[in-house]
This record gives structure tokens, C-alpha cells and sequence, in this order.
């Protein structure tokens, strides 16, 4: 798809394609990401991480370490500062690795064991790789599988609704089984990277983060800190999907800045971010959807399956997808988990819906070929009138909006439904479909808008760009508000000092912080309208959307879209080229069209991957990963992503205040699923499991090669 581009005076032009503000910076090298920023008398810490799975560390031999060149610290268990992990966070308790260095346990491979600390990072290299920690190794578990012994079912996890038994016994058409996803991860393109140092008695932290409030607040209550004595900057993000947190850089880099009184600064390795920040869950999901002879479901039931670690329960809430999705007389949703030997999952671009997504679809198309009914037309049969579990009103859903403008763009009317018979040359063709979701969130912020002297605007919110387009989206939403040209607003973020504001995750971040920003703004033209000279220090107004928030009409909210994908399958190498991709998306109001389609884009290139390359293998022996880098983890490249069409139909909800929904997860969920099912069209063989390798498409069969053309 081609889009015009243009930076043209922002009043009124919200929803008009605007280039990023800073993106010069960006590819001119001007912006500085965390392990840029230079510090006078910098030194460099390198993490030393176990070499086992389960077990002690019974010694760490580091007098021949700090005898080495430029050596000034070897911290452990033994000589660490010590924190106080015993707090309630903003997700809860946190997760006990931030209680890094105050124990001898270890509980998977890639545990940090050690820091050590120099005056350059070769040297500080050079020494961790020297450095000999003993062990005492204890036997460990790493084999995920739905009928581990081990599965148990968290509070909150299982939702059920009507009778399920009595509903699939009572249907016509049946579909039982079993889709796996393997563990995935986000390695963002930047690595996790921080640097801290102490400053009259206050912690500075540079880092990359999706929240420099989140950690700021995190930080203080770790390290029993004065709140206003902690701040946290990261004003540019090279990636994040979730794994942006609180993380051992932080906390390390504190902890070796307080035992030297010296700036310090902590960088992963890509190898290190495979252990140390989190990673999607491998999932096993059993499906059973009953319908009667039309198509109507009777029974929907999904269980899903993901793992955890022995030291931290996180859940990858798989069985949630459906159940704002399809009306069904009979509804159970359930989420398992299983403790192992591994390091623990996080959040990772649109967590539970992606892979739930894959197999609810997966199943819907199993279910529509039985029924003898298109998949559109099945999902339109189950659209429901109010939110098939919860009973809410909807706020806006126009997801049969985007199967329908979604089939016109893509040509679906002329799709034969019956699997294996067009064929290019040695290529079998198919095509598929999917429909998306993902909840809409909101969370309460503070902003300050400065009317300068100059006559320019300054906006300051403690917002995260983590390469979303968010500061050229809040600048054309304050732009708009202050009916001024976008080239007169200057918005600042990334700093803990301007305020709490919402973390960017859950897609909550634009629709969070512009509500936020309208509203100062909005108040500040309300206050330039009376008239009267700007002081030189400017004029601001402050904003807090707490209470806003809590008034809001309590609603099904979700975006929405349909995912359709043409494949080609090789029949001799069992190799499958995605040919074309389009989404059609209801994401309600869209500030900038180039980087939400930018996002879509990003989503679905993802989605695809997902489908066809990414699995990390864990070595059962030795508990860690099998090419834990991005030789051995393998994911979409260039060549690997045909032409790919995101657009989106309106989608207003009437009470929302904001009309922003967010399109950061959206773009990955369902487009798993209709390359799955597009696969199925070509070769008529089902895939149940992720990836759909060559090895599994040969093994699968295909039609003969000399079917004809249908």
C-alpha cells in the first residue's frame, strides 16, 4: 500500500498522516537510547549468569577476577547491598529476581551469579568471562505438557457460564482438539540497558522502560528510598513488546553505583535478554466447540495450558480470547499453569490473546468446514448483542464491519472453499481468515502543558515511545486542542520527575496519556482565552484524570478486527510463502495513520513469524535454551513478509470521551491463525501446532502434484 506523507500545520489534523517528530534524531544518530548517553567517570558492569538449572552457588572465586586490569567491583550474594523485595507493586508482587544477589539459590539457567564491574566494558567483559563460580546442582525440570502432574488452576483463571456437557451433547457439529504454540520471545532491537548514579543525595536511573514512573516507584520501595528522591529517565525506546519492566539492569546497575559512589552502567548481551526479561509461554490448548445443524454455537470450551517458574507465577491467559468474541448457550474459559525449572514469563505483545487467538480461530475454521458454511458467515451466525460472558453492553463493535470491507479488498467471494485444488506451477494457493481482538484499557495520568513566551507549547508527561509514534501522536492531539500548528508544541517525556502516567503496555498508553494531555491543554486555551500577557516563565496548566477515569460507563470495550492471508505451499520441500496479507481493523479514532498503520503492519509481520518461524527449543538436559540468539531463534526476515494491507473502518463509541482504543497488540492477533487456515485451504492437511515447519507440512502430505487447477 502506498501512503502519502506530509507534515502539514496540525489544526484540526488529527487523523491525517504525520511523520514522526523525532524521527531525524533517529536516523541521523542524534537520539541517544540508554547505553548512549555518556557519564563523566562511567564505569561498566557484566552480568555472570549460572551455568545450571537448579541448585546453590556455593563460592565465587573473584580475587583473581579484581586482580585483573581495570577491574573495580565483583559483587554476589556474599557483598551485595541488600534490598527489601517484600512490597506490593503497581502488577503486584513483584517478580523475586529483583531480589538479585541476596540469596545462593538458583532457580533456572541464566540466573545472575555475579557483576562484575571495570573501567570499560572489554574489561569488565573480559574479567566476568574469567570468573569461576562453583555450584551445587540439584535436579531440574523443564518439560512442558498439558498433562503435567504438576498443573494447577489460579484464582480467577476458570469462567463458566450455561451447561456445557448438556450443550456439546446436544449439538450437531463437534470440534475436540488439541493447538500447541512453543515458547516465543520479543528480543527488542535495543537491549536492555541502564545507568545509575547518585546526585546530592538523589538516584538518577537512565534506562529503557515502558514506564519511568513504574520504575522509579519500583526502585524506591526496593531500595526504601524517598519516592522523591528516585528518577527515572528513558526518553528513547529501541523496542520494548513487554519485557521493559523492572528488570536486573536497574537493580544492578543501583546497587554498583551505591558500592563504588560512581556512575554505572549495565548492558545485556542478546544471549543474556533470552533468560533474564521474560519470554511468551510455549501453550498447549484444548478446544471443543459444539453447534447445532446452523452453525449456532451450543458449547464453546477452552482450556489452555502455559508454564511458569518455581519463583514467580505468571499466567499467559490463553482461554480469555473468546469470551467477549461469540455468543454460546454453554461457555467455559480456563487457564492452567504449570511451576518448572525456567525462567519466568512476562507479557509479551498482546499476551493470552496471540496464541488464544490462534487456536479459537484455528478451531472456528475446523468447525465451519463441518458445518458446510463459509467462515465469515459462521463467525456472523455467533456475533453476539452484549458481551457473551460478562452480559455488559458493548461500547462500539464493528468487527462484521471489517469482515465485510475485509472480504470486498481481498476477493473472498471468489474463494472456492474446498481445500487443495489451485495450484501455481509446483505452489498449492490458499487462503484464510481470522478474526482479532483486544481489550481497550485506560489508566489514570498526569500531563503539564507550558504556554511559553515564545509562542510555542511545551507538553510534559511521563509517556514511553517505545517506538509506537506516541510523542507525534500526543503533539498532534495537543496541537489540535490548542488549535495551534503541531510545529509550535514541543512534547517531553520519559521523565519520572514530570508526574505518574499510565505505562505503555496493554495498548493503554496513547489512549491514557492523550486524555490526559487534551484535558491540560483544554484548560490551558480556556485560560489564554481571557486575555493578558504570557510571563516569561509561561503559564501551565496540570491535569490528572484519576477521577475522570473512574466515571467512566463500565462497558465491553475492545478493538476489533479480520485478519485474511493468501499462502503458497511448496508440495516438494514443504516450504510455505505467505503471498498477501490484510487487516481491516475497528480500533476507534486513529490520530496518525502512518504510524498506526505502521503499527498493524508490525503486528501482522509479527502474527506471521509467529506462524512459520519462531520456537525456542529448551535442552532438557541442561535446562537452557538451544541458540539463545538471533542465529538459532529464528523469525521472519525481509524476504520472508509479502505484501502486507492494514486499514481500518470507523468505529466510534458514543461515550468514551477519548475514542482512542489502542493498535499496539491488535496487529498480532488472528494472523497466526489465518495463515494456519490458509494453509489448510492449500493442502487440506490441518495444523495444529506452531510453528508450521517444512518437516510438519512434508509429514502432514499434501495432494497429489498433478491435481489440476481449480
Amino acid at each position: 500500500m502506498t501512503t502519502t506523507t506530509t507534515n502539514v500545520p496540525v489544526t484540526g489534523a488529527v487523523g491525517t498522516s504525520y511523520t514522526r517528530v523525532e524521527g531525524r534524531d533517529k536516523v541521523t544518530g542524534a537520539a541517544r537510547y540508554a547505553g548512549d548517553v555518556p557519564f563523566a567517570e562511567l564505569a561498566h558492569g557484566w552480568l555472570v549468569l549460572s551455568t545450571i538449572a537448579r541448585g546453590r552457588v556455593l563460592s565465587v572465586e573473584s580475587d583473581t577476577v579484581r586482580a585483573m586490569p581495570g577491574v573495580l567491583s565483583v559483587l554476589h550474594h556474599g557483598n551485595a547491598p541488600r534490598v527489601d523485595g517484600n512490597y506490593m507493586g503497581m502488577l503486584g508482587r513483584p517478580d523475586p529476581i529483583v531480589e538479585v544477589f541476596q540469596h545462593d539459590h538458583v532457580p533456572f539457567v541464566g540466573w545472575p551469579v555475579a557483576l562484575v564491574v571495570a573501567e570499560t566494558s572489554e574489561q569488565a567483559r573480559e574479567a566476568a568471562e574469567a570468573l569461576v563460580v562453583h555450584y551445587e546442582e540439584e535436579p531440574h525440570d523443564v518439560e512442558f505438557s498439558s498433562a503435567h502432574p504438576g498443573t494447577y488452576t489460579p484464582d480467577g483463571s476458570l469462567v463458566e457460564k450455561g451447561d456445557l456437557a448438556a450443550g456439546l451433547a446436544a449439538s450437531a457439529h463437534l470440534v475436540d482438539e488439541e493447538y500447541t504454540t512453543p515458547e516465543e520471545h520479543h528480543s527488542s532491537m535495543e537491549p536492555h540497558a541502564a545507568m545509575a548514579r547518585w546526585d546530592n543525595g538523589r538516584l538518577e536511573v537512565v534506562d529503557s522502560n515502558q514506564g519511568s514512573t513504574w520504575v522509579a516507584q519500583e526502585l524506591a520501595k526496593l531500595f526504601s528510598l524517598d519516592p522523591d528522591s528516585v528518577r527515572v529517565r528513558s526518553e528513547h525506546v529501541g523496542g520494548a513488546f513487554g519485557s521493559k519492566g523492572v528488570r536486573v539492569t536497574q537493580i544492578l546497575a543501583v546497587m554498583a553505583a551505591t558500592a563504588l559512589d560512581r556512575p554505572v552502567r549495565v548492558v545485556m548481551t542478546r544471549r543474556q535478554m533470552f533468560s533474564l526479561v521474560g519470554y511468551r509461554s510455549p501453550t498447549a490448548q484444548r478446544v471443543r466447540l459444539g453447534a447445532d445443524a446452523d452453525g449456532r454455537l451450543r458449547a464453546l470450551d477452552h482450556q489452555a495450558h502455559s508454564l511458569t517458574s518455581t519463583v514467580h507465577e505468571f499466567v499467559e491467559g490463553s482461554a480469555g480470547f473468546a469470551r467477549p468474541m461469540y455468543a454460546s448457550d454453554a461457555h467455559r474459559s480456563v487457564n492452567r499453569v504449570v511451576r518448572l525449572d525456567v525462567p519466568t514469563p512476562t507479557f509479551m505483545r498482546a499476551p493470552g490473546e496471540a496464541p488464544g487467538s490462534f487456536a479459537m480461530e484455528s478451531a472456528l475454521d475446523e468447525l465451519a468446514e463441518r458445518c458446510g458454511l463459509d467462515p465469515i458467515a459462521l463467525r456472523a451466525r455467533n456475533e453476539p448483542d452484549v458481551g457473551p460472558v460478562s452480559g455488559l453492553p458493548f461500547g462500539s463493535r464493528n468487527l462484521l464491519a471489517c469482515f465485510e470491507e475485509g472480504a470486498r479488498r481481498f476477493g473472498w467471494a471468489d474463494r472456492d472453499p474446498r481445500p487443495g485444488l489451485r495450484r501455481d506451477g509446483r505452489w498449492l494457493l490458499g487462503t484464510g481468515v481470522a478474526a482479532a481482538t483486544f481489550p481497550v484499557i485506560v489508566m489514570p495520568s498526569t500531563a503539564a502543558v507550558t504556554a511559553e513566551a515564545d509562542g510555542t507549547f511545551t507538553v510534559r508527561i511521563t509517556a514511553s515511545d517505545v517506538g509506537t509514534g506516541a510523542r507525534t501522536a500526543l503533539t498532534l492531539l495537543a496541537a489540535e486542542t490548542l488549535d495551534v500548528p503541531g510545529e509550535r508544541v514541543h512534547v517531553r517525556i520519559g521523565d519520572s520527575d514530570f508526574g505518574p502516567a499510565a505505562i505503555s503496555g496493554g495498548s493503554m498508553g496513547t489512549r491514557s496519556w492523550g486524555w490526559a494531555v487534551t484535558a491540560a491543554a483544554r484548560d490551558l486555551r480556556e485560560q489564554l482565552a481571557l486575555g493578558g500577557d504570557i510571563p516569561p516563565q509561561g503559564i501551565t496548566v496540570r491535569s490528572d484524570t484519576s477521577a475522570a477515569v473512574g466515571t467512566l460507563a463500565e462497558r465491553e470495550r475492545h478493538s476489533y478486527g479480520a485478519q485474511f492471508a493468501e499462502v503458497a505451499v511448496d508440495v516438494t520441500s514443504g516450504e510455505v510463502r505467505v503471498r498477501r496479507m490484510l487487516g481491516i481493523f475497528a480500533a476507534g479514532r486513529i490520530v496518525n495513520p502512518l504510524t498506526a498503520r505502521s503499527q498493524l503492519v508490525g503486528g501482522m509481520t509479527w502474527g506471521l513469524s509467529m506462524a512459520l518461524h519462531e520456537e525456542a527449543i529448551r535442552d532438557r538436559a541442561t535446562g537452557g535454551h538451544v541458540g539463545a540468539d538471533l542465529a538459532g531463534y529464528h523469525f521472519a526476515a525481509n524476504a520472508d513478509v509479502p505484501l502486507i494491507e492494514a486499514d481500518w473502518v470507523d468505529d466510534p463509541d458514543a461515550d468514551d470521551p477519548v475514542g482512542i482504543k489502542g493498535i499496539g497488540e491488535i496487529g498480532i492477533v488472528g494472523a497466526a491463525a489465518a495463515v494456519a487456515n490458509a494453509v489448510w485451504h492449500a493442502t487440506g492437511a490441518r495444523h495444529r501446532h506452531l510453528p508450521i515447519r517444512p518437516d510438519r507440512v512434508l509429514s502432514a502430505g499434501a495432494p497429489a502434484a498433478g491435481d489440476s487447477d481449480a
